[in-house]
Formats: C-alpha cells, structure tokens, sequence
C-alpha cells in the first residue's frame, strides 16, 4: 500500500464504506481522486475529506451541506469561514438533535402508559373469562 495514495478497495477497508458510496461522493464532487487509467488513486486530502463527510454524515448534515463547508476550506481566510459556518450549522443541528430526543422521551413516555393501561384492560378481560 502506497502512503501517499490508496486504491477504491483500500479506501473502503480503511474507511468501511463500499465502493459506490465513493464512487457517488465522486460524483457528488466531494471527492476528487486522481485517475490512472480505470484506476482511483485517493490522496490524503480526500481521506481527510471523507473524514468529514462521514462525520458530517454521522451528525445528519445534508450531502450539500457539507460540500458547501469543505469548499470553505480553500477560501484562504485561514479556516475562519469554514470554523464560523461549520460552528452555526452545528449549533442549529445539535439544537434540532435534543429537540427530537425530548419529543421521542415524550413518546416512549406516552407509548408506556398507553402499554400499561392496555396490560390492565387485558388482565381484567382475563379474570373476567376465568370466572365465567
């Protein structure tokens, strides 16, 4: 294995990803491995890239979201821009990430209740039978 550069089945031994996810983030123009003939040769910056994107990902940013925060990278503002919008979009994502967990407490609470009042119905409905 070449440090420098890795083949499509070392990425997604690396990374555990298939080779259509980087053939589709290829497309995407998340990633631009270097070609040598049929061949995809990723270097560390797309490693890096697909670092972020997985995490991106991971955190439910959009495909499009992401592009937008890896082109910043290059924007040559020392990263100011990527860190600012990167720090925004996070803060909004992890604000929506605790609303959805406070509404899924609420359900698993209601759905526990409706459980148990159900449980009750059954169990009378049973002693009922048993007595006839």
């Amino acid at each position: 294995m070449n440090i420098d550069t890795l083949t499509i089945r070392e990425m997604c031994d690396a990374y555990d990803v298939t080779p259509r996810t980087l053939r589709f983030y290829e497309a995407k123009e998340l990633l631009f491995p270097e070609r040598v003939g049929q061949k995809r040769l990723f270097t560390k910056r797309d490693r890096a890239r697909l670092k972020l994107i997985l995490r991106g990902k991971r955190f439910g940013f959009s495909l499009e979201e992401i592009r937008q925060l890896l082109d910043l990278y290059y924007k040559g503002d020392g990263q100011m821009s990527q860190l600012e919008q990167t720090f925004d979009l996070a803060s909004t994502r992890l604000k929506d990430l605790e609303k959805q967990r406070s509404e899924l407490d609420d359900a698993i609470t209601d759905l526990r209740e409706q459980l148990k009042f159900i449980e009750k119905i059954i169990s009378a409905q049973s002693t009922t039978r048993q007595a006839s």
